[in-house]
């Protein structure tokens, strides 16, 4: 199963930026997916999760400002990301708990996407 991830870029303080990651693979299914995010000189921290029943979980510093979503029938998972701050450029990662034939139950982080957000 491969995750790819985009959309990416640079965009000013107050704007919008929406990602996607895609699953693609053989025989599986996703349970949670999220987005996770490390900006220069830190820890990787959590930014979204959300549940295959859609439950959904947020940073704080996101609260109010991101929304994930999924779409089961694309294997994809978005991240629309409103009122950008500075303090959100990072690179960000997709990550999801996997089932897959043959395999069962694992892990996997899809390739960053970088997020710039000027002042």
């Amino acid at each position: 199963v491969q995750l790819q991830a985009s959309g990416g870029g640079f965009v000013q303080a107050g704007g919008s930026l929406r990602l996607s990651c895609a699953a693609s693979g053989s025989t599986f299914s996703i349970n949670a997916i999220g987005w996770y995010r490390q900006a220069p000189g830190k820890q990787r921290e959590l930014v979204a999760v959300i549940s295959s029943g859609s439950r959904t979980k947020y940073a704080d510093s996101v609260k109010g400002r991101f929304t994930i979503s999924r779409d089961n029938a694309k294997n994809t998972v978005y991240l629309q990301m409103n009122s950008l701050k500075v303090e959100d450029t990072a690179v960000y990662y997709c990550n999801a708990d996997l089932w897959q034939v043959g395999r069962g139950q694992f892990n996997k982080w899809g390739q960053g996407t970088q997020v710039t957000v000027s002042s």
